[in-house]
């Protein structure tokens, strides 16, 4: 007879404004799934996942059952991207255990699909049981990475095997005994991005109760970055065989082995290799191939933003943000006189533009340029700059008003001068203007 103890956990994270995981703990059967598939598609693609599971797991509960389970799954995921054009493309990844009876032994199968990981406690040591289906890792197979080298690959996160991307998948499945004692992790890869795996051991082995674990491991996982969801898992086997007292059974091929006699020493943790997965060379050029084309596909479905990708957006953004309010400052700031089919307009901004700010008109003055002195023409063509509209206004009514004057030096309204040039009388009579026009002084008296 064996007895199961679990606790579970999961928090959104720092960076993603949505959970896309999703956790499973029932008395039999615990999983993970991870969402993928923009901000909705993750979510039902993991909710579709885990609900089929537990029906299809409930139907024949054994590992061959199990394995079914997730294939079927896949199947309801897959089915209902295609009926949905808004959720094509959307995905999930999955780790789940479940304790079966086969042949009269209590055995605990394991499935995995996906980057989400199931590793084994035991004895103080934590071994990872499930191998990642990435690309980081299929090129780790190959030979062409090692594996502190796919650890920090920049393509480390791109899936080459999810459920619902595909309207079959591979399914790895393994069968391992159940040891007093022992106890087992499963995990999205919003916990294994952020702790080593020496930081996850300390906690497993110091927090007795499972959902504590968990909860702390969440915690951690949050306080470093936080840049995914997060989602743990932790079963305890509370009764179970002893170590020295039942045989092993280790996942071999497509079938579990009894090997009599044998400790789990003498079998060891490298016995518990996916049964779905025979030993085999490299994958082949068309295999690779194939897992770059699908890799694509789920890639699309999964955001890869981290905490300081964030970090340097919102900094870029500010910087810009501060860099557009200073530049349509000091275009907007300045005014100026120009000529527009020989009429003499206020803009607003500066002459010629600046940047991708155009010149705005303001107002038509209603002068043209037969109204004012021909030497300022060319000026005026040009453009000249005022402070403000009301100075451009009044810049416009002194040329209006030179014009005037040289027309009738004798009015008036302007006072005599030497050769060309007007000058200010001494004097002004009481309530009379005087306006400073460029190379004359008019006086308007008082009515």
């Amino acid at each position: 007879m064996t007895l199961l103890r679990s606790g579970s956990a999961t928090d959104t994270g720092l960076v993603r404004s949505v959970n896309q995981d999703l956790a499973v703990e029932t008395s039999t059967l615990f999983a993970v799934a991870d969402g993928m598939g923009g901000h909705a598609g993750g979510e039902v693609a993991a909710r579709l996942a885990v609900d089929a599971l537990g029906v299809a797991f409930g139907r024949q509960p054994t590992g061959a059952g199990l394995s079914q389970a997730v294939t079927e799954a896949n199947a309801v995921v897959w089915q209902h991207s295609q009926e949905n054009p808004e959720l094509r493309g959307m995905g999930t990844t999955l780790t789940a255990v479940g304790l079966v009876n086969e042949e009269g032994h209590d055995v605990l199968a394991l499935v995995n699909v996906g980057d989400s990981r199931s590793y084994r406690f035991h004895d103080g040591e934590l071994s990872q049981i499930t191998t990642d289906h990435s690309l980081a890792e299929e090129m780790v197979r190959s030979g062409e990475l090692t594996t502190a080298e796919a650890a920090v690959h920049p393509h480390r996160h791109i899936l080459t095997r999810a459920l619902g991307v595909s309207s079959d998948v591979a399914v790895d499945l393994w069968r391992i005994q159940p040891m007093r004692g022992d106890r087992f992790l499963l995990c999205s890869d919003g916990l294994t991005n952020e702790l080593e795996l020496s930081q996850i051991s300390e906690v497993l082995s110091s927090v007795n109760d499972p959902g504590r674990a968990a909860d702390l491991l969440v915690q951690a996982a949050r306080t470093h970055g936080g840049s995914d969801n997060i989602t743990v898992v932790v079963v305890d086997v509370v009764v179970g065989d002893d170590m020295d007292a039942s045989p092993v059974i280790a996942a071999v091929n497509s079938d579990f082995t009894v090997v009599p006699d044998a400790t789990e020493e003498d079998v060891g943790a490298a016995e518990l290799y996916p049964a779905s997965v025979p030993e085999a060379g490299p994958p082949s050029r068309r295999e690779r191939r194939r897992a770059k084309r699908r890799a694509r596909r789920i890639a699309r479905g999964r955001r890869l933003i981290t905490f300081r990708t964030l970090l340097f957006v919102i900094l870029l953004g500010g910087v810009l943000s501060g860099a557009w309010y200073a530049v349509r400052w000091y275009d907007t700031n300045s005014y100026f006189v120009g000529v527009d089919h020989n009429e003499l307009v206020i803009y607003q901004g500066r002459i010629g533009g600046f940047l991708w700010y155009n010149p705005v008109e303001v107002q038509r003055t209603l002068v043209t340029t037969a109204d004012v002195p021909a030497t300022y023409l060319d000026q005026l063509n040009a453009g000249v700059e005022e402070s403000s509209v009301a100075s451009a206004v009044n810049y416009v009514r002194n040329l209006e008003a030179t014009k005037t004057c040289e027309a009738n030096p004798n009015s008036s309204f302007c006072s005599p001068s030497a050769g060309t040039a007007t000058t200010a009388p001494t004097t002004t009579a009481p309530g009379a203007t005087t306006t400073t026009a460029p190379g004359a002084t008019i006086t308007t008296a008082a009515p």
